[in-house]
């Protein structure tokens, strides 16, 4: 059923502009015949909208890798620098939080550590949406923000990164074999917010992948048999995340982008002090409004890294991260 909704909304888009250029083809006709600039300017401009939407359904086309059209699971990480980074991860999460509810994807929170005086130390994000993994996987890096800190009483600059991971969701047409005996299970209870949120019981789960390394928790539901569950789903996306990207290592002769948290190895700087401007270090795509891009207005960078990747997929030289 899934796949059958895939495939009616991709022939009723292109049906739509179809249409949308064949009728305005003919109003341009209609308004020439009768010398009226202003319906022929309306209309060449529906054409020029028609023709960027037409763009961006070719580029999703270029979702075509296995696993491009699943859910992902988006974790955040603050980085070192306490509270600036955790406040820093809170932002990227609401970043993502917001650009998911513009593309109408569902998302469900799996787990999240707060911070000792505000913002995150971590979150785990399930979004649920047609190519969510496919637009979203580009995002995995460290992400870096330059601003006045709004924690100094001095009013100086700071520096915080964070660090973003994206994991396919791993549905019931992948298999990916787990050795329960390499995994050590831990329980503990559940973190809140107080009054009601508290859990009294060990509900929450850690599962440790010992050969990798791998550790996954889960602890947004109050039945351990729940999150014990979540949990394994999890460890099969980080594993079979893990397997994408050895793959395409080899293809392309790329680097992880799973790197130390730190200078260096950001994908994306944000930059709102002493100038407004977000660069994506991979592509150079810039944005000088960097209140929309953190209001989730995302599209333009997702769109040019994918385009970036199919690239460099090909015969042509990866380009250098740094």
């Amino acid at each position: 059923m899934r796949a059958r909704q895939e495939l009616d909304d991709a022939i009723s888009s292109y049906k739509a502009l179809e249409s949308a250029v064949d009728d305005n083809v003919e109003l341009i006709e209609l308004g020439e015949a009768e010398e009226d600039a202003e319906v022929v300017a309306e209309a060449e401009a529906a054409i020029t909208e028609a023709h960027k939407e037409a763009a961006k359904r070719q580029l999703e086309t270029l979702l075509s890798g296995e696993a491009d059209r699943n859910d992902c699971y988006v974790e955040v990480h603050s980085g070192a620098g306490g509270t600036e980074s955790q406040d820093w991860a809170q932002m990227l999460a609401r970043m993502y939080t917001r650009w998911a509810e513009r593309k109408g994807y569902k998302l469900n929170v799996i787990e999240a550590q707060d911070g000792e005086e505000a913002g995150l130390k971590s979150m785990t994000m399930e979004v649920k949406g047609p190519n969510a993994y496919g637009w979203m996987k580009t995002e995995s890096g460290v992400h870096r923000l330059v601003r006045i800190s709004p924690f100094d009483s001095n009013a100086r600059r700071h520096t915080s990164f964070a660090s973003i991971g994206v994991y396919p969701v791993v549905d019931d047409t992948i298999e990916v074999e787990i050795n329960e005996s390499d995994c050590r299970i831990d329980t503990y209870r559940a973190s809140g917010a107080g009054g009601q949120h508290v859990n009294t019981t060990d509900s929450a789960v850690r599962i440790t992948h010992e050969p990798t390394g791998i550790v996954v928790q889960c602890q947004n539901e109050r039945s351990q048999h729940k999150n014990r569950a979540t949990a394994w789903d999890m460890l099969r996306a980080r594993l079979y995340e893990a397997e994408l990207q050895k793959r395409e290592e080899a293809a392309q002769a790329e680097q992880a982008s799973k790197t130390d948290i730190g200078w260096g190895h950001q994908i994306r700087s944000y930059v709102l002090q002493p100038y407004q401007l977000v660069k994506d270090l991979r592509t150079g795509v810039e944005n000088t409004n960097p209140s929309a891009v953190l209001d989730g207005d995302l599209d333009g960078f997702l769109e040019t890294s994918l385009a970036h990747r199919v690239q460099g997929s090909g015969d042509q030289e990866v380009a250098d991260l740094d």
